[in-house]
């Protein structure tokens, strides 16, 4: 059995670690993959398809040309859209895309599965709603398709939902094109369990088609394997002095340098905390910033605060060095972006993960860390309240809440066999819940049942 798994934005956020796990991980399930993606940057670069998905049978549409152009939607084939507004950036929202630069995203579209064979797939698996399903539609309508919602999308029609902002003048039609991809698919899958729920809100579908499988972890990479405080002081000291990739507003990668003496609160043997993800508005990362800067005025020991990622020159309000420096924080670091498979190591050399996120339909860093051995602290809000167990795995708070955050983030840094205890059943649980293989042979079956074999 043959699927062609497609994800329209070039690789840099989840769903293209998603993409790449499920396609390593299939075959053993019975299933060869050949993977369709965007891509971004020439071989080597973060953001080419080829690159990130080595190893694999990819196919890609390339919006290069179109990145570096005034209007990136006027090319032949258009920048991608997102469905977040950050202005001056070249993937615009969605919503204020018209029907000449959607036309010819389909177009390129349909050319890119016609190439990988899409014809003669037994299903196709289109993350996201997206154009993709538009050409799936039109040119392969005899091949079943099996949807996936990664929550970027329900986040934007709830936006919709609320008002379309000025300069969205395009979001109905494209909120009934999301309406009618859904409604076309066989069967959509969906990490949260309250997913089906927004679905039947936003997208007017039965929740009984929403198949929920969770975002999974490779449990032979992200492992618990602890350094010991030279090495974990070696490692930061490499991230942030010796190699620092963290970046300002200029967007340049190793624009944020730190000195030896910067290393002292590493050497200060406090625990180590550590946020991963992208800049966007949703992450809350200036109210992490906040939230640090408070507690640290009622610690009795200092506590470094490491933000790893942020795609280079992409953030969305304000930046985490303004927010550092507004807040007149201190231990605060910014490492810059690193690729997935440097995150266990930096996992290993931490001791608890924060994710102040309040739209985040799973979170998958989470799991990530709970396999390396860490508690971890959450919004009690979507996907994080499906992971994180409160009291056991770790700590639950109140979203857009900077008090309770702080209060989490004492608690935890101030009770070492209280945070060792979480971590270990963090470990545990989540190995037994979110390992690939498991959760790949649950994914073949939603494609049989579609494939009607």
């Amino acid at each position: 059995m043959r699927v062609v798994a497609a994800v329209f934005f070039y690789p840099r956020g989840g769903s293209a670690q998603v993409v790449r796990s499920l396609a390593r991980a299939l075959p053993r399930a019975g299933w060869d993959v050949t993977v369709v993606t965007g891509s971004l940057g020439a071989p080597g670069e973060r953001g080419h398809a080829a690159t990130f998905y080595a190893g694999l049978d990819v196919y890609s549409v390339d919006y290069t040309p179109a990145a570096g152009l005034a209007d990136p939607l006027s090319a032949p084939v258009p920048f991608q859209p997102s469905y977040e507004d950050r202005p001056g950036s070249p993937d615009r929202i969605f919503a204020a895309v018209d029907d000449a630069a959607y036309e010819r995203l389909v177009s390129a579209w349909a050319d890119a599965l016609a190439r990988a064979g899409a014809a003669q797939a037994d299903v196709l698996h289109l993350h996201h709603l997206t154009p993709l399903h538009e050409a799936a539609l039109r040119f392969f309508p005899e091949v079943p398709v099996v949807g996936e919602l990664h929550g970027t999308e329900l986040a934007f029609l709830r936006e919709l939902e609320a008002g379309a902002p000025p300069g969205w003048e395009h979001a109905d039609a494209w909120r009934e094109r999301m309406r009618r991809w859904a409604s076309a698919a066989r069967r959509l899958v969906a990490s949260a369990p309250d997913a089906g729920e927004e679905a039947e809100r936003l997208l007017g579908i039965d929740p009984a088609r929403v198949v929920t499988i969770p975002n999974g972890i490779d449990p032979e990479r992200f492992d618990r394997r602890p350094l010991d405080a030279p090495a974990r002081l070696a490692h930061w000291r490499r991230r942030l002095v010796e190699e620092p990739r963290g970046w300002d507003e200029s967007g340049v990668p190793g624009s944020v340098r730190y000195s030896e003496d910067d290393l002292e609160p590493f050497r200060a043997g406090g625990p180590v905390l550590v946020y991963s993800g992208r800049y966007t508005a949703v992450k809350r990362i200036p109210l992490l910033v906040r939230a640090h800067a408070r507690a640290g005025r009622r610690l009795s020991l200092r506590a470094p605060l490491v933000l790893l990622g942020g795609y280079p020159g992409e953030w969305e309000g304000e930046h985490p060095l303004a927010a550092v420096g507004a807040a007149g924080a201190r231990d605060v670091f910014l490492a810059g972006w690193h690729e997935h498979d440097e995150l266990p190591a930096a996992l290993n050399a931490a001791d608890l993960l924060v994710l102040p996120s309040v739209a985040d339909a799973f979170g998958l860093v989470l799991v990530e860390a709970m396999a390396c051995g860490l508690p971890v602290i959450a919004c009690d809000a979507h996907g994080p309240r499906t992971i994180v167990e409160d009291g056991e795995t770790g700590w639950l708070v109140p979203p857009d809440d900077e008090e309770a955050l702080a209060g989490a983030l004492v608690e935890a840094v101030e009770d070492p066999e209280e945070r060792r205890r979480r971590g270990s059943l963090a470990y545990e649980r989540s190995r037994a819940r979110y390992a690939w293989p498991a959760l790949a042979e649950q994914l073949a079956g939603v494609y049989a049942e579609a494939a009607g074999s």
